[in-house]
């Protein structure tokens, strides 16, 4: 059934992306020579309006083939013969798509579950933010400059960059009254494995995993099951709440047993010593309603997070805090949505599916955010090629382009080999 959700949703993807350049291609008159979904041999296709429609064997990727794309054509309906402003738009149409995609979606899954904002639940007694003024009820709208409309924004910025002592400057909405004010959070060093998980009386599941952490250098990621720590039985987060208290580390390795999917493992891991800093509040929890109205703004932030959380991890992988080997490519997709359907078909037929939406969401912005970067082959490095010919008043060599293209997409498809076959290792 995974599977199934796994091609369903790359199909989904892919059509809308697809429709958008063969939507743009056709109102700014360009000859669209075929639209398919998938690659490889074709199954079954049509023609109609000057147009082959097929369908091909391989349900990863597809394509909206425009005559004269990469060359020089004298045909009426060429790429190249289109207006520079119908051109770009057509180029930039298929992002574009991915991201209305993932805001209609959004919408759908805010309609389901309702939405959470960052409202201060709790203010840790004697801490930083107390002093500093921080009060249960307030609406935190900044975080150390980053926007946070909905709650998930806080939780993924902590959980992505982390505190590390420093000051904190806090934008807050109370009584309908905006404020400021900025703090140094507690913080100590202390040994730590770096994980969060849910203390309650069900499995002991890891909800993050702090970023270059010990756990995370070992392998552990969110979702993982902790069934063993030294030899000692976890049943529940209560009881690994338990054995934490109890446990003083001090850098000895630890020997963990967890489940991943419906599989065993165990890792031994190393506490280190990390600068912990507590933000000194809790903030969301509740769940509000949503109406259509509150559909509408809160789908827009959601979509608004997905994309911000992949400009953030496309940062850090910049700036060397990821790995290229924490990529993920299609068979590190496939295999998280099957964990995550296993984790959520549990919960009631409501939750799976607004999970699988989720899933689906994160997908769609990030496609559409990875194809707007400038990188040849991509749709953001064939923006920037039609950017330069709109300020040069005249176009690149079409067979230089071509070859650049195509240079890019022999390193796309190096690149997605080499993190395919992380992707398999990691399932073993």
């Amino acid at each position: 059934m995974s599977i199934i959700l796994a091609i369903l949703i790359f199909s989904v993807l892919v059509l809308f992306h697809e429709f958008g350049h063969f939507l743009f291609a056709k109102l700014s008159h360009i000859t669209v020579l075929e639209f398919s979904l998938g690659m490889g041999p074709r199954l079954f296709s049509f023609e109609k309006g000057g147009t082959k429609y097929s369908l091909k064997l391989l349900p990863l990727g597809g394509s909206c083939l425009m005559e004269g794309e990469d060359e020089d054509n004298d045909d009426p309906g060429s790429f190249n013969n289109a207006p520079i402003a119908g051109r770009i738009a057509t180029v930039a149409a298929g992002p574009v798509f991915n991201f209305i995609l993932a805001f209609v979606v959004s919408m759908i899954v805010v309609g389901l579950t309702g939405y959470s904002l960052p409202v201060v639940s709790s203010v840790e007694a004697g801490s930083a933010a107390e002093a500093a003024g921080i009060r249960e009820g307030d609406r935190i709208t900044s975080f150390d400059g980053y926007g946070t409309s909905i709650a998930d924004e806080l939780y993924t910025y902590l959980a992505l960059e982390g505190l590390d002592g420093s000051p904190i400057t806090v934008e807050y909405v109370r009584d309908g009254q905006k404020g400021t004010l900025t703090y140094t959070p507690d913080s100590e060093e202390k040994y730590m494995l770096g994980f969060t998980y849910y203390n309650d009386e069900s499995e002991a599941k890891i909800g993050s995993v702090t970023l270059n952490g010990a756990m995370y250098k070992a392998g552990l990621q969110a979702g993982d099951v902790i069934c063993e720590i030294n030899g000692t039985v976890i049943n529940s987060g209560k009881e690994l709440q338990d054995y934490m208290n109890e446990y003083t580390m001090d850098g000895s390795e630890m020997e963990i047993t967890y489940i991943r999917g419906d599989k065993v493992k165990s890792v031994a891991v190393a506490p280190t010593v990390t600068t912990y800093a507590r933000i000194g509040f809790d903030y969301g929890g509740s769940i509000e309603k949503a109406g259509f109205g509150e559909m509408v703004r809160y789908g827009f932030c959601e979509m608004k997070y997905w994309v911000k959380t992949t400009i953030l991890s496309l940062k850090m992988l910049v700036t060397g805090k990821v790995s290229v080997n924490e990529m993920s490519g299609p068979v590190g997709i496939v295999s998280t949505i099957d964990n995550t359907y296993q984790e959520s078909k549990s919960y009631g037929l409501t939750a799976m599916v607004a999970t699988m939406l989720n899933m689906m969401i994160l997908l769609s912005a990030n496609l559409g955010v990875m194809n707007l970067l400038p990188i040849p082959a991509l749709d953001g490095g064939r923006l920037v090629f039609l950017i330069l010919e709109a300020i040069r008043r005249k176009p690149i060599d079409r067979e230089i382009e071509g070859k650049i293209h195509f240079a890019g997409f022999a390193l796309l498809m190096l690149l997605i080999l080499y993190v395919s076959v992380h992707d398999v290792m990691k399932l073993f």
